[in-house]
Parts: structure tokens; sequence; C-alpha cells
């Protein structure tokens, strides 16, 4: 039997039950992180560290993660044992079918600084209001008018069995890199989860961390980058960077290899000027 730690929200059970179906015989440990306490609001290891240490104190064998809350550096003894197959990575609306059905003054809901800063890149007139709490908590808060609408993830509603609130799929956005996909990690040397591995999903997230890794993101940071399979080994990466205000942003595309893509895009980036773009970035949400 494998011990699958994950955090106790209905969204963290689900992905984890999706990954025990998978791996077979199993038993669900659920650990509080500092996130679950209102700790740490800055840093991804809020969701994260509580789950290492019981994977390094050997209370689970594996923990499960949306890949987007991982942080790029994995505590020393663990590695990154699978990645399965992803979902689709793009942000819902919920409430509205796109921008352009809500009015002048409209109150959109997110606690994403990307998510913020793309809707005011997009739209001048829609008031953002920053909305925490699990997916369920945030739809509450829709329904009672709190917000005119919402910005949460297709995969995870559609993980929850609420895709039925989706009103439309944001193309316009970049997602969050990892977003969509789960992220199992294990103590090195354990590789009883590598069967579930999806190669494909794989390549995309390693690049989209990776790129995150090479421009130095952090929790202020406004970064999109998604990742699409390409030939062969080369992926097609997406990247978007802009200040929280929407005021400016830089977005480029690029197909490369995928061990090396990250690495040119961050180059060409760097180019346009996203450092200094960055540290504005870091300047204006920093609390």
């Amino acid at each position: 039997m494998i011990r699958i730690g994950t955090r106790g929200s209905a969204l963290a059970l689900a992905q984890a039950n999706l990954v025990g179906a998978q791996l077979g015989e199993h038993q669900i440990v659920v650990i509080t992180t500092a996130g679950d306490r209102g700790q740490g609001l800055n840093d991804k290891s809020r969701w994260t560290s509580a789950l290492e240490r019981a994977l390094l104190d050997d209370e689970i064998d594996i923990a499960v993660h949306s890949a987007k809350d991982v942080p790029g550096e994995l505590a020393d003894g663990t590695v990154i044992a699978a990645i399965p197959e992803r979902q689709d990575p793009r942000d819902a609306l919920c409430g509205f079918a796109d921008f352009a059905s809500l009015g002048s003054g409209a109150r959109v809901g997110t606690s994403s600084i990307r998510r913020t800063a793309q809707i005011r890149a997009l739209c001048e007139d829609i008031e953002v209001v920053e909305l925490r709490g699990n997916v369920d908590t945030r739809l509450r808060k829709l329904r009672a008018g709190e917000v005119d609408a919402l910005v949460l993830a297709v995969a995870g509603l559609n993980r929850l069995g609420r895709e039925s609130e989706i009103g439309g799929v944001i193309d316009q956005f970049v997602p969050a890199p990892g977003q969509g996909a789960l992220l199992v990690q294990a103590r090195a040397g354990d590789e009883r989860a590598r069967k579930i591995n999806d190669p494909e999903a794989e390549r995309c997230v390693i690049a989209e961390r990776a790129l995150a890794s090479h421009l130095n993101a952090t929790c202020h940071t406004p970064l999109g980058a998604s990742t699409v399979p390409a030939s062969g080994t080369d992926v097609t990466l997406s990247a978007w960077i802009g200040l929280p205000d929407g005021s400016h942003w830089i977005q480029d595309e690029l197909t490369g290899e995928a061990n090396t893509v990250a690495q040119d895009m961050a180059e060409r980036l760097t180019a346009a000027g996203a450092r200094e773009l960055l540290a504005r970035a870091e300047e204006m949400a920093a609390p």
C-alpha cells in the first residue's frame, strides 16, 4: 500500500484520489499546511513544506500537489516522481461567458496576481476584487453577489465536477506555470509512482517551471507560462510578464527543444526588458 499525502481541501483530496486510483492500493493521509492555517501568505512553500516534512519523516510515501503551487526548488532528498496526464491548463470565467459581456465597473474576483494583471491589461474598466478561499467558497461569494464574475482554473472545476460553473474559457490569458497539472513528489529512489508519469505532460511542465526559475519568478511576479507539444521533443512555450496594474507587459512565444526552450525564452524576455519589469512588479506587489 502506498501512503499518499495531501492537503485536506476538496480539490486536493479529489486530486489525491485521482492519483491513488491510478496507483492501486493506497491510503490518503491528510496534512495541514501553513497555507491552510493562513500562515506564510507570500510564499508558495506554504502549500508544500509540511508535505515535504512528512515525506522526509516517512509519514507518507508520496505527496500530491497542484504543479502550479510547487516552488522551483524541492526539499533535499525528494524528487518529482511523476507528472500524470494533464488537464486543460486554461483559466475559466464564472458568471459570464466573456469579459465583453461584463459592464463597465463590473467586479471580478481572484486572488492571483497573474490573473489580476492580465484582467487589467485586457479590460481597463473592470474592478478586480481580491477573493480568497477554496473553490466552493468563492463560488458561494459569487452567488451572494460579492462579485459579478470569478476567474478560476478550468482543471480545478473539472476535477471537482463543477464544470457547469464555467461561463467561458479565457483564451486571451497565458496560464500559470504548471496549471492544470499534478506533481507527485517522492523520496529520492522511490519510483513506485513513476508508472503514472506522462512524458508529454512532464516535458511541458518542466519547461514552464524552468522558465520561472530562469526569471527568478516569485509569488509577487505576474508570470504566465504555458507549453504545448510540437514535433518530436520540441514544445511551443508561450510567456507573459506584466505589472500588477496591467499598464505594461511583455508577451512572447517560442518553439524549441524541451530542455533548452526555457533558457532561450528567458534570454529573449530579458532582452525585451523583462528584468526591469519584474523588479517593478515586485515593488508594486510586495506587501
